[in-house]
């Protein structure tokens, strides 16, 4: 659990990089053993991708990084419960512990909105929860909160269709 807490705080530190590049703050860590050997953070807006998600960037830079596709002496960190394009990939690496601070009630498919990894896929994750929550949670509260009052200030730019 320490282990667990100390990499974590890595992860937290990925994500508010991310929120001060005005990205959703999102961090991933994976780790081999007791080394850091990739990290990543939420880059949609900076990268204008759908696919720029903190887990699928440490992901490619650990396999980049160990040289191969299979992460299966690894554990992946990340603030935020993952979403199923993560999920899916966690599944594809074939990480065998996944870590996870922040519950996702919109998107998290690691148990809050649909469990992805107890389906009958070829790989199945260890799945730990709830590390550092407030922490992870708290920076993502702080994120739209702050995004929400920018917003009350600037004038709309487009208007939703009507029905």
């Amino acid at each position: 659990m320490e282990q667990d807490i100390r990499f974590m705080k890595e992860a937290l530190r990925q994500a508010a990089l991310a929120a001060g590049e005005g990205e959703v703050p999102v961090g991933a860590v994976i780790t081999k053993g007791d080394e850091i050997v990739a990290v990543g953070r939420n880059r949609r807006e900076t990268g204008k991708s759908a696919l720029a998600h903190a887990e699928l960037e440490a992901i490619a830079e650990a396999c980049r990084r160990l040289g191969g596709w299979r992460l299966w002496e690894c554990t992946l960190y990340v603030t935020l419960e993952p979403c199923p394009m993560c999920a899916g990939a966690i599944i594809n690496a074939r990480i065998p512990r996944l870590v996870f601070g922040a519950k996702d009630g919109k998107a998290g498919s690691a148990g809050s909105v649909v469990d992805l990894f107890s389906l009958p896929y070829n790989h199945r994750p260890e799945v730990v929860t709830g590390v550092l929550e407030e922490e992870c949670a708290g920076l993502l509260q702080a994120f739209f909160a702050a995004l929400r009052e920018k917003r009350k200030t600037q004038p709309k730019r487009w208007k939703k269709p009507q029905a």
